[in-house]
């Protein structure tokens, strides 16, 4: 099979198209969880300029609801509804839940603290992230919950398309086409929608937002309510994927859905999409072609490179300067 040889001279090194695609596809999937996480991270920012570093956890808890929707409906081996339908049921729970969970966070960790100085809500986000974390190791206990998803549907949504050398699953196709999906509404709605106008308002100037009449504790509320169930959604399909979950699943996810945050700009929603397939893409590729021990350097790398071309993220807008 012909391949394509990345430096000269080393003949031992040489990468084929077949195992560039699948490194391609598996930095999308993953991409496409980080975007999703990313998107919550930068709705967030740029309303009330706050890292919910609690996201991570919303993601976590989005994806232990899926397994328990799955487990109650007879599980991955005999469901008891159409797989269609199992898998609806799974999105809809996991993004509800959590998108209730990212409110309740808001009401009584973020909005006590508003008007406090900045340093206060972070350290209540971070209390959150741990609260959640420590809860759900009581609650679930410290083994991983399985989700066995190869078991569904005779294990056919892990079968592969095949065009030429580029192959993808099932199951990875639907992760990916669900978070465009999703990105593509969410960018609808706050373009498009008269709630989406009041996010953008104030996101611009909370105070003037709230002089013109727009209830700014309903729109962040809304806010975070949808930037959660966008992790929720996340969760599920980091479940359906990686077949099982844990406690501590969000912490790893949310630090790079940050990362990616960052480097598109946090702030932006193109950004925050861009950036999280970058950073996918880097994480898989870096773990394909060195070693997983470096992937965390080469991603965090490629922030730093990123920054110090560009502060603001590679789709970011200097902040306007009040006087």
């Amino acid at each position: 099979m012909g391949g394509i040889h990345l430096l000269a001279g080393f003949d031992s090194f040489t990468l084929t198209w077949p195992y560039f695609f699948d490194q391609l596809v598996a930095g999308l999937t993953l991409g496409s969880l980080y975007a999703l996480l990313a998107l919550g991270y930068s709705m967030v920012y740029g309303i009330l300029k706050l890292l919910n570093f609690a996201h991570g956890e919303v993601f976590m808890i989005g994806s232990y609801i899926g397994y328990f929707v799955l487990t109650a409906l007879g599980g991955a081996a005999s469901p008891d509804v159409p797989i269609v339908v199992l898998l609806l049921l799974m999105f809809a729970a996991g993004m509800l839940g959590s998108g209730l969970l990212g409110v309740a966070i808001e009401r009584f960790a973020y909005r006590p603290l508003r008007s406090a100085p900045r340093i206060a809500p972070l350290i209540s986000a971070l209390g959150v992230s741990f609260f959640l974390q420590q809860l759900a190791t009581l609650l679930f206990g410290s083994i991983p919950k399985q989700y066995n998803t190869f078991g569904l549907h005779n294990g056919s949504l892990f079968n592969r398309i095949t065009l030429g050398n580029f192959q993808i699953q099932y199951m990875q196709l639907i992760v990916v086409v669900s978070a465009v999906v999703l990105m593509l509404a969410l960018t609808q709605l706050v373009a498009r929608t008269k709630v989406g106008r009041a996010m953008r308002a104030t996101s611009f100037d909370l105070e003037a937002a709230s002089m013109m009449g727009i209830d700014i504790d309903r729109v962040i509320m809304f806010t975070f309510f949808v930037g959660s169930a966008l992790a929720g959604a996340g969760g599920v399909m980091n479940g359906l994927i990686f077949q099982n979950v844990n406690a501590y699943v969000g912490f790893n996810a949310g630090l790079k859905a940050f990362t990616a945050a960052v480097v598109g700009g946090i702030g932006s929603i193109k950004g925050a999409m861009f950036g999280g397939l970058t950073i996918g893409v880097a994480q898989a590729f870096a773990t394909g072609y060195l070693s997983s021990a470096y992937q965390d350097v080469i991603v965090f790398a490629l922030l730093v490179v990123i920054l110090l071309m560009r502060p603001t993220g590679l789709f970011g807008t200097p902040a306007l300067q009040k006087v």
